[in-house]
């Protein structure tokens, strides 16, 4: 794998900061946040002066029930050769559930959910990877995921679940060694045994970022620093492998560029601590690999349905409908399903509320503006029973279009002129009353029309 160095996630507002940063080898950039006719001045600076630039997609939902979409992947595959970029990276979720493979409507997460470690589960991802590796030009790798939840009936590990996905399909791991720590708090899975079962030789390189602790449960929030703990993991890998490298992520609540600065240099002592310490035993790490155990459908590459099964629609079907039941718990109120933890749902539920509400203030930051202090509280009301159905910009008409058709009384006046006034810019004729009398009304002009 190609050597990458020490990196830093690219984001517009530390653009300046990251541009005169010393010691940065390579940037990696969301890749849904890049228009690749209109790449930002700074970022096009880097390239020119040799700095790799790596697209980091985030909405493919490889991990989920459908096939992999084949525009969403063209989109990375231009985005990789607009930046000749060695390689690309998505990650190893589901983002959306329900449509026509479930009969049911269709429900974005806005979020990164995690996949169940099943059989088949694991037979859906690899068939999705090899679609995915068949249409990028260049190679693939798929990041493990934080998670406050954990799926009843799991059948392995996340080190075996992650050692066969890159058995069977070649496919290259970038191993964020944040959310093992997540993984480790919320759920009490031990990064150290993680790390022991991994294909190690398939790390294509390592994520780092900052996370706080509530109630016990550790939120994945990139927006504050690393932590001691993660930095431990860090070394722990180190002491194993040489990552051909490392970066960190920082996506909210930047610091000012000495303190960001002083999080790349201590990610780089982390892994020259690891290296030491590899080197101290004579290069071959500090840890032997911990052997694959059986499970109850085998045990190996070529357990369960094989290497080179497919995901029959049964399988996948199997998954859409527990997937969507988990999705529909979390962003439309229905019950639990059987086996997960409510509380922890409850919290997961909270929390996807919250960036829905804080992303849709920025897409359209107007509506903040207009509502003031209401925002917050009218958007999360709305959000209890209105799912995301087709990304935030999306969300944020219908959320509006919700607010214009609910009684006068949840909103003043004045306020419901500016809304309507700024969907009517951004959608054409008013949203339609649901309201009886509205309906009856538009009912009976219909029926004196046509007389």
């Amino acid at each position: 794998m190609r050597r990458l160095g020490t990196g830093i996630g690219w984001r517009p507002e530390i653009a300046d900061v990251v541009e005169g940063m010393p010691g940065i080898d390579w940037v990696e950039a969301v890749s849904e946040n890049l228009c690749p006719g209109h790449l930002p001045d700074p970022l096009l600076r880097l390239r020119e002066r040799g700095v790799t630039v790596v697209p980091h997609g985030v909405s493919l939902g490889l991990g989920g029930a459908d096939r992999p979409d084949a525009g969403r992947l063209a989109a990375l595959a231009e985005r990789a050769e607009v930046l000749g970029s060695p390689l690309v990276t998505e990650h190893i979720a589901f983002v959306r559930a329900g449509g026509a493979l479930t009969a049911s409507p269709l429900m974005e997460a806005g979020h990164l959910l995690p996949v169940p470690r099943t059989r088949d589960a694991l037979d859906v991802l690899c068939e999705n990877v090899r679609i995915a590796q068949d249409a990028l030009p260049v190679p693939l790798a798929v990041e493990n995921i934080a998670a406050l939840v954990s799926w009843p009936d799991e059948e392995l590990t996340e080190g075996q679940f992650l050692y066969e996905l890159a058995d069977r399909t070649g496919v290259r791991l970038l191993i964020d060694v944040a959310n093992l720590h997540t993984n480790h708090v919320n759920l009490g899975e031990d990064p150290a045994r993680a790390l022991g079962e991994l294909p190690l030789e398939a790390i294509a390189y390592v994520h780092v970022a900052g996370g706080f602790e509530r109630d016990g449960v550790w939120h994945d929030s990139h927006a504050h620093p690393v932590p001691r703990p993660v930095l431990d993991i860090l070394t722990d890998l180190a002491s194993r492998v040489a990552p051909p490298g490392v970066l960190l992520e920082r996506d909210e609540n930047f610091p000012e560029g000495d303190e960001l600065h002083g999080e790349v240099e201590a990610i780089r002592g982390a892994v020259d601590k690891g290296r030491a310490a590899r080197t101290a035993a004579g290069g071959a790490g500090t840890a032997p690999r911990v052997p694959r155990t059986r499970t109850a459908a085998g045990s190996g590459s070529g357990s369960g349905s094989g290497s080179g099964s497919r995901a029959d629609d049964a399988v996948r079907q199997r998954l859409g409908l527990a997937q969507a039941a988990l999705l529909s718990a979390l962003v439309a109120g229905t019950p639990a399903p059987e086996g997960f933890d409510r509380v922890r749902l409850g919290v997961q539920a909270r929390a996807l509320a919250g960036k829905r509400a804080d992303v849709v203030g920025k897409v359209a930051p107007e509506l903040p503006v207009i509502l003031g202090a209401r925002y917050r509280p009218v958007f999360l009301a709305y959000a209890q029973g209105c799912p995301m159905t087709g990304g935030y910009r999306r969300d944020a008409l219908d959320f509006v279009a919700h607010v214009l058709r609910a009684d006068a009384g949840d909103v003043a006046p004045g306020v419901r002129r500016e809304l309507r006034e700024w969907w009517l810019e951004r959608s054409g004729p008013a949203p339609r009353s649901t309201r009886p009398g509205a309906r009856l009304a538009r009912a009976t002009r219909r029926v004196l029309l046509r007389r």
